[in-house]
């Protein structure tokens, strides 16, 4: 799934080449994609985009009719064309789920693999006009998000910290994948309680976040849509990487599987050495 750093690296790539340039024709392709109906998509066509900017993990493009707001959710992506292909897509049978053509020639298309179909695409009048969006917490690439920030929004909370760190109503942009590496930085449990972290452990979780993210952001930066999953996938040091060795410590990367993703942790370094019980086949260990 795209999470942060890949969108934020998506909507750079996208703000300095579609800035300026008018959206000549935007095509649906699976219409359970797109949410909204008024304003239609039509009301994008001739419209000059004004801009490109991120809210959590959606993408925006801004113009004077409107913005056009996706979320890739788990499966979807962007590919970019210079040069649009003049075939003709046939709902239903193509993994496209929306194409725009711009007047320059160049384009995109959303895609979305398998057959859970989650992306979204939005037409709306202000971006917060998306229930997604007007739901987000703060977004820590923010100045303002301090140590003091994260207390606040973890404070109280009788939840596992793994499943604080990805509601987008408490932070804004992080997932599964970055979810395992804040926490494998900060050396912390998946399955710790948020309400029982102390102020070194919030400490710790708040440069583990801010710094993780900074670095995959930059990571993200200037690469073309076709290279961010590969980057993502290199800069991984647990997440996606069972049965490899700890960067840290050499110990064994190991897994928890759940029902349509897993987590990947080190256990010398985040769990005093204890092995948490994969919920297919007994209760986990805290």
């Amino acid at each position: 799934m795209p999470e942060m750093p890949e969108v934020q690296g998506l909507v750079d790539f996208l703000r300095e080449r579609v800035t300026g340039v008018r959206i000549e024709r935007i095509t649906v392709a699976n219409i359970a994609a797109l949410k909204t109906y008024d304003p239609p998509t039509t009301a994008l066509h001739d419209a000059e985009v004004t801009g490109a900017q991120r809210h959590g993990k959606f993408v925006d493009l801004a113009t004077g009719s409107g913005h056009l707001v996706f979320h890739l959710a788990k499966a979807g992506w962007l590919r970019w064309y210079d040069e649009l292909p003049k075939t003709v897509i046939r709902p239903g049978k193509t993994p496209i789920a929306l194409r725009v053509a711009l007047a320059d020639g160049a384009g995109f298309d959303l895609t979305e693999a398998g057959t859970k179909k989650s992306l979204a695409v939005y037409v709306v009048r202000e971006p917060g006009d998306v229930p997604g969006i007007a739901r987000l917490g703060p977004d820590p690439m923010d100045p303002d998000f301090d140590r003091d920030t994260l207390a606040g929004l973890i404070a109280g909370r009788r939840t596992q910290i793994k499943g604080v760190l990805r509601d987008q109503s408490v932070i804004a942009g992080v997932g599964n994948a970055y979810s395992d590496e804040i926490l494998h930085v900060a050396k912390m449990s998946p399955y710790a309680l948020a309400a029982t972290l102390d102020d070194a452990d919030i400490d710790r979780l708040h440069i583990a976040l801010t710094d993780t993210l900074a670095d995959a952001v930059a990571t993200a930066s200037g690469k073309p849509p076709a290279d961010l999953k590969d980057a993502k996938r290199r800069g991984m040091r647990v997440h996606g990487r069972r049965g490899e060795a700890c960067p840290v410590c050499g110990d064994e990367v190991r897994s928890v599987f759940f029902a349509d993703n897993s987590l990947e942790y080190c256990a010398t370094c985040q769990t005093g050495g204890k092995i948490l019980a994969d919920r297919r086949l007994s209760r986990l260990l805290k």
